[in-house]
């Protein structure tokens, strides 16, 4: 009982972090085809910068490689400083086009300038208050995400579907994080506003359809339902929906013992 309120608890600090970055990150703007080499992004998860690059790349229905690089990490932090020079996140790696970025600003533009041909959205531009409530975000989450655990490596990166707004996802990505796990990142966000709501309950009542030919379509006819997270580990041949349970496989496979 203890676990399940404790666990409640985190899922309404990850309510908190996504109300108060305004839900960016649910809502594809723009579907765009995926490179030819996947983006790679060196990444905190609890940093409100990092955060803002993860929310463009839901918007883009873009996925990525991650490289978690938690404060106290000693797994891809020095990969990080000898491509880029400097142990610094957000830094994207896009072998598409021979760029290495950091500044999470910087990035967003390139990132809907390079695979949307568009300039950033407003939804999506820097504003003065942002670096407030971003911190609120992440202190709303218990700063998770942000200082590593001691952990075991996996010998092939997991793979999870999640989009960057959903709160409970949020819970998945901070344990890889701060266990070093390296992860793709498939982006999974909700490509029509009638699919706003849990998967439970959306807002268009009925059975729930997908858009044909989305990537949400795609893992309707692979799994039967969209609901994230969803987590697959080609070292174990495992697959989870739910946090709490993938949280608990996490610990339990890769967690210190």
């Amino acid at each position: 009982m203890a676990n399940v309120l404790a666990h409640h608890a985190k899922v309404l600090g990850s309510v908190a972090t996504s109300s108060f970055t305004a839900w960016r990150g649910c809502l594809v703007v723009k579907a765009v085809p995926q490179p030819e080499q996947a983006l790679v992004l060196y990444d905190m998860e609890g940093c409100p910068y990092c955060r803002r690059v993860r929310e463009a790349l839901t918007a883009l229905n873009l996925d990525a490689d991650i490289r978690p690089c938690p404060k106290g990490g000693r797994v891809f932090r020095k990969h990080a400083e000898a491509i880029g020079g400097k142990q610094q996140f957000p830094l994207l790696v896009d072998q598409n086009t021979d760029t290495v970025m950091y500044e999470s600003e910087a990035i967003i533009e390139y990132l809907f300038r390079q695979y949307a041909g568009r300039s950033v959205p407003g939804y999506y531009r820097e504003r003065v208050w942002q670096p407030v409530l971003g911190s609120m975000a992440s202190v709303a989450s218990a700063m998770r995400g942000l200082r590593a655990n001691a952990g075991k490596q996996p010998e092939q990166p997991l793979h999870l579907w999640s989009f960057e707004g959903s709160p409970f996802s949020r819970l998945v990505r901070e344990k890889l994080c701060e266990l070093e796990i390296p992860y793709t990142l498939h982006n999974l966000g909700k490509e029509h506003w009638t699919e706003i709501g849990p998967a439970a309950q959306r807002i268009k009542p009925g059975p729930y359809t997908p858009i044909p030919g989305g990537k949400r379509d795609a893992f309707f006819k692979a799994h039967g339902r969209v609901q994230v997270p969803y987590l697959e580990d080609p070292n174990t041949g495992e697959g989870l929906f739910e946090s709490a349970r993938i949280l608990d496989y996490l610990n339990a496979q890769y967690g210190q013992r």
